[in-house]
């Protein structure tokens, strides 16, 4: 007796169900049309009829591929967790064959990862950390290792890609950190501004905004904009070539990946950072100078013949220096994140997005560090 049927015609997979006389707990599960991956772009309905304590498959009158035998072994693996047993006898050798196979090979999850509670999470996020920064540090000595020769020997370094990477991690950025720098001076001169005003001392805002903008903010913004900016590019050019296998045929020709693709942006970074962070600098200023001579009543004159009375030469280098190591850190993690790119190109993206967040975290403690060592130095 036939007591449902799902199929709407032969070339769509269905099947039907069928209660031998005698046997009502019993069903026949008849696998008709193709169950492949054309004949279940509509799957059919695989639920039980009502009382079913057992099941005998029969396909004889099917095509079966990995398709239709992954969605039969999900319905089979849901049936039994039902208490439901499952007769699979009437299948050909074949049939059985692909079954099993599929049931072991993609139904096997792996084992869930036990919690450890919270001091467990921060004890498995701590030994990432750890794991991420002795990668780094491994890939800063790769580059210490192949870069020192160079240092003697500067007619070794590939001037041509060097000049492109300058191209493209400093001129072509010029505009973007000229205008936020701008603005942020701006920013800087009317919140000072306002609380200077109250006491007449307008004139000191070319004090904070002068020392601020050289000690700390312009070569820190510099390197936040370019570790968001080129850092990035770095990894999403490198982790592209590493799935189109660009990387394994520069091995196969007998030429260093590291010294091809990894130096030639390191060198680039190294003499563009602290350029744009001066370049920062002046714009900052220059934002600052025109707040104070419009919202203050500070003549512009005025406001740049104090500068060399306020911060000088000292204060530019303090701010200036901490931009090679700034360009040194955003090109190795850049480089090496996209180095270490495996699989599709969604892999591209995270390595990018962990990229971008490393580098900049690095700036702001590199920046910090060196504001404690600048205190304690007393400079």
């Amino acid at each position: 007796m036939i007591t449902r049927t799902s199929a709407p015609t032969s070339a769509v997979a269905a099947l039907s169900w069928m209660t031998p006389d005698g046997a009502p707990q019993q069903r026949v599960c008849r696998l008709q049309g193709a169950w492949n991956a054309r004949g279940l772009q509509r799957q059919p309905d695989t639920s039980l009829p009502a009382a079913t304590q057992h099941v005998v498959l029969d396909a004889s009158a099917t095509t079966l591929d990995t398709s239709g035998a992954l969605l039969l072994a999900r319905s089979m693996a849901q049936w039994q967790a039902g208490g439901v047993t499952v007769d699979t006898s009437r299948l050909s050798d074949a049939q059985r064959r692909l079954l099993d196979l599929v049931r072991q090979r993609a139904l096997a999850l792996p084992p869930g990862q036990r919690s450890l509670g919270l001091l467990g999470d921060i004890g498995r996020a701590t030994l990432t950390a750890l794991d991420e920064l002795r990668a780094l540090l491994a890939f800063a000595g790769e580059l210490v290792w192949r870069g020192g020769p160079l240092l003697l020997q500067p007619w070794r370094v590939r001037w041509r890609e060097v000049i492109h990477e300058i191209d493209a991690a400093g001129l072509r950025a010029i505009g973007i950190i000229g205008l936020l720098s701008f603005l942020i001076g701006m920013v800087m001169a009317y919140q000072s501004g306002a609380t200077l005003a109250t006491y007449g001392a307008n004139i000191l805002i070319v004090n904070l905004v002068s020392i601020i903008t050289l000690r700390e903010l312009g070569p820190l913004l510099t390197a936040i904009l370019v570790a968001g900016r080129t850092g990035s590019s770095y990894t999403a050019q490198l982790g592209t070539m590493q799935i189109t296998e660009e990387v394994d045929a520069l091995r196969a020709l007998g030429l260093a990946p590291f010294d091809m693709l990894v130096l030639p942006k390191v060198v680039a970074l190294i003499i563009t950072l602290p350029l744009l962070a001066l370049f920062a600098d002046v714009m900052g200023l220059v934002g600052g100078g025109v707040v104070a001579a419009l919202g203050y009543g500070v003549p512009f004159t005025e406001y740049a013949a104090r500068i060399p009375q306020v911060v000088g030469l000292q204060t530019l280098m303090l701010g200036l220096v901490k931009a090679p190591v700034f360009a040194v850190v955003i090109a190795l993690v850049g480089c090496m994140q996209g180095l270490r790119v495996k699989g599709s190109a969604a892999a591209v993206g995270r390595a990018t997005t962990v990229s971008v967040v490393q580098a900049i975290f690095l700036v702001i403690v590199i920046d910090a560090s060196f504001s404690v060592l600048y205190n304690l130095l007393r400079l």
